[in-house]
């Protein structure tokens, strides 16, 4: 049977998708002190994560992850703004960040679940 060129690019970036997913995460959750406005850098730390939210919310969808992309953009909302300014959060932000970010953690794992059941 031959082999569907489109089929096997999505395969491998939805591969490469949820391989990378508890990474970016774990990164997300490791910037959060450099996110506050009193940290050095703050501004390039939330360009930083604003970019691999965002790279979620356009690839999530497209791979199989709609509630993963849903729950970033979420999450790429409160960043928007400060990113916009080049600046760190507020500690409101931090708040929602934080919270916004647990949901997306529970998204992906739902999903996560989910597809690997179907692999097996």
């Amino acid at each position: 049977m031959p082999v569907d060129p489109f089929a096997d690019r999505l395969a491998r970036v939805r591969h490469r998708f949820v391989s990378t997913l508890e990474r970016r995460l774990d990164d997300a959750y490791a910037a959060i002190p450099k996110l506050a406005d009193a940290a050095p850098a703050a501004g390039e730390a939330v360009a930083e994560v604003y970019r691999s939210m965002h790279g979620m919310v356009g690839i999530g969808p497209t791979v199989g992850f709609p509630q993963t992309g849903r729950a970033a953009r979420e999450v790429e909302d409160v960043l928007r703004s400060p990113r916009q300014g080049a600046r760190g959060l507020t500690a409101e932000e931090v708040l929602r960040f934080s919270k916004r970010l647990d949901d997306l953690r529970d998204a992906a794992a739902r999903e996560l679940r989910s597809f690997q059941s179907a692999d097996n």
